[in-house]
């Protein structure tokens, strides 16, 4: 009887580690879990990973993503497709945030990030609309600072939606960051003075925020030689 206590012990405590340290597969890319759960997933037509925040983290602009191994990253291209819905228990000020993290230290302590807003993409509230698109730097520069110190710097509109897949494109070359949405030619953001400086290197995160149910495929990173 105490063997098989030991037993079940063991068992519970080992899938215990690997769901904290829970990692896929998204095609040549390994992603490691930090503060979400992931999982591998096939929708409308395309493999994909599942992305979901962890409920615990009650904070928002954090670092809860599934983080590139072994990618180190400074200057060059991040293309990937996205696609967001709302959780059921999603609040009402739910978005369906979703977007990229990048820069990312060893500690995932500091990074910056360009991530959606889908529901504002097509709100009857012009305002709303404004914030379709956000960069920020974390832990210093969240959207809530940005959007009191410098308004409309840091955030654009874009015509987007939940449950439909958006291409995103994001080029970081030097002092700036842009964002080009779905095969545009124009950026939908454009961001001179990144927080971390243009020396920031690190790695990459798949990225989504509260009640937001995430999917990302068709992952792509070029960097700069």
């Amino acid at each position: 009887m105490e063997k098989l206590i030991s037993v079940l012990v063991l068992t519970l405590l080992f899938s215990s580690l690997e769901l904290f340290a829970q990692s896929v597969k998204l095609g040549q890319y390994t992603l490691t879990a930090n503060k979400i759960s992931v999982s591998k997933v096939k929708i409308m037509g395309k493999d994909a990973v599942r992305v979901v925040k962890d409920s615990s983290i009650k904070a928002v602009d954090e670092p809860t993503f599934a983080r590139l191994t072994g990618v180190h990253f400074k200057n060059g291209t991040i293309e990937v497709k996205v696609l967001s819905r709302l959780l059921p228990n999603a609040p009402e000020f739910a978005r369906g945030f979703i977007g990229i993290a990048f820069h990312i230290n060893d500690s995932n302590t500091r990074y910056e990030s360009i991530y959606l807003r889908p529901t504002n993409g097509r709100a009857d509230d012009q305002v709303r609309r404004n914030h379709s698109v956000q960069y920020y730097a974390y832990p210093d520069y969240k959207f809530d600072r940005l959007r009191k110190e410098s308004p409309e710097r840091y955030e654009s509109y874009a015509d987007m939606a939940l449950n439909q897949w958006i291409t995103m494109r994001i080029e970081v070359t030097g002092e700036q960051a842009r964002l080009f949405l779905n095969g545009s030619k124009q950026p939908t953001l454009v961001v001179n003075d990144p927080k971390l400086g243009p020396g920031a290197t690190g790695a990459i995160g798949l990225w989504v925020d509260v009640g937001t149910e995430g999917f990302f495929s068709d992952l792509n990173v070029l960097k700069q030689k």
